[in-house]
């Protein structure tokens, strides 16, 4: 273990082709597993990004398995059915139901009604899985040999989290910031690395300006719209819409790099040490264009070669036998799960792995000599080891 210097810069090591050797490999047991080796294949490539990350030549660890994310994913399931199951005999209890065939105008607005209302049961537990995957992910997570940790509370994120989304939809997305700082500010206030604690400084107010971009693309989306009814050209519509749609994605991004950059710059470990983060928003999009071009062009390119291949070859077959076409079929459907495979694993060489090297290289440690005087944490037993993130589906990150 090496003694750490007063400032510390992110290092990054991974490779494109070994990373890509490995996701491709694993999706194609995930293919074959119909989907079960998902929770190992997840738990290997974070296993090669988190060696992948270091500060000072020290590599962090994920400790992980898959076979606690699938047993987490069991229960979860389990759980799921019996409230969604619950849910279901309410709404039919009062004559209101998703699985039947609307005949009148009533009947679609009650099936709509059961749809917001099962949607509206399911959305706490969305915002709970996400509290949990995070505890989840830093329970699994050492540095020099020292846990991260994370507090319960993953009801009291949910509850905040409906509330914040509430004010933010109300009042237009003018209380964006606030939503973002709290939230955040709630799960880094229980985070731990060891013994020593994490706060989140800093004032919601200070996101404002991070949201720039967002406000000019709505505002060519609105005026466009104004000036092209009033001249009466809806071409003026469309170029001002599909100008401004844009432009709110980008600002999206930047919104994210930005306030990114400010909550990690005013966060304090242990009151001693803090960070310095300088990811651009330029690199980012960037590397998400060029990389989504040349994944694009690569799967586009496989795709026709390959596909073009099977087809002069098992064509004839189609119109052949019957079990010469579900031959013809199976080949069809095998070429269609490599070059998913393909894909998965290019976007993640292409885009994810740049993205995740750019943040960390421009990622500081300011005060880093006081992580000698950090010492180990008790073990956490990890929740539910992503079972609800991965059954609502909102556990696919890394």
């Amino acid at each position: 273990m090496s003694e750490v210097q007063s400032r510390l810069t992110g290092e990054y090591h991974g490779e494109r082709k070994p990373l890509f050797s490995l996701a491709f490999k694993t999706a194609i047991l995930t293919a074959l597993t119909v989907g079960i080796y998902r929770f190992w294949a997840k738990t290997r490539i974070r296993k090669y990004i988190w060696s992948s990350v270091a500060g000072q030549g020290d590599a962090f660890e994920y400790t992980g398995t898959g076979l606690e994310k699938f047993l987490g994913f069991l229960m979860a399931i389990v759980i799921l059915a019996v409230y969604l199951g619950i849910i279901q005999m309410i709404l039919f209890y009062f004559g209101l139901t998703l699985f039947t065939e609307p005949r009148t105008e009533a009947q679609m607005l009650a099936q709509m009604g059961a749809f917001y209302i099962t949607f509206f049961a399911v959305l706490p537990l969305i915002f709970f899985a996400q509290y949990r995957a995070r505890r989840y992910k830093l329970a699994r997570s050492r540095w020099r040999g020292v846990r991260f940790g994370m507090e319960k509370g993953a009801w009291g994120y949910a509850l905040r989290a409906i509330g914040h989304w509430l004010l933010t939809i109300v009042t237009l997305g003018l209380l964006l910031p606030r939503q973002t700082f709290y939230l955040e500010k709630y799960m880094t206030d229980r985070t731990w690395y060891g013994d020593g604690k994490f706060e989140q400084q800093g004032k919601w107010t200070a996101l404002y300006p991070a949201m720039k971009h967002l406000a000019i693309g709505l505002a060519i989306m609105v005026v466009g719209s104004i000036l092209g009814g009033v001249a009466g050209s809806g071409g003026i519509i469309v170029i001002t819409a599909l100008v401004g749609y844009i432009w709110f994605m980008v600002g999206l991004v930047s919104y994210r790099v930005k306030s990114f950059i400010y909550l990690t710059d005013t966060k304090v470990l242990d009151g001693a040490v803090t960070f310095d983060a300088t990811p651009q928003t330029s690199t980012i999009v960037s590397t998400v264009l060029v990389g989504g071009l040349v994944v694009g062009l690569i799967v586009g390119l496989v795709f026709a070669v390959v596909g073009g291949v099977a087809s002069a070859m098992m064509g004839p077959l189609m119109f052949g036998h019957p079990a010469a076409q579900v031959i013809g079929g199976l080949v069809i459907a095998a070429i269609y799960l490599l070059v998913l495979a393909m894909a998965g694993a290019l976007s993640l060489v292409w885009i994810t792995q740049p993205v995740i090297a750019h943040v960390v290289t421009e990622m500081k440690v300011h005060g880093a000599e006081h992580l000698n005087t950090i010492k180990q944490r008790a073990h956490d037993s990890g929740a539910d080891a992503e079972g609800f993130a991965d059954a609502l589906d909102v556990g696919g990150a890394i």
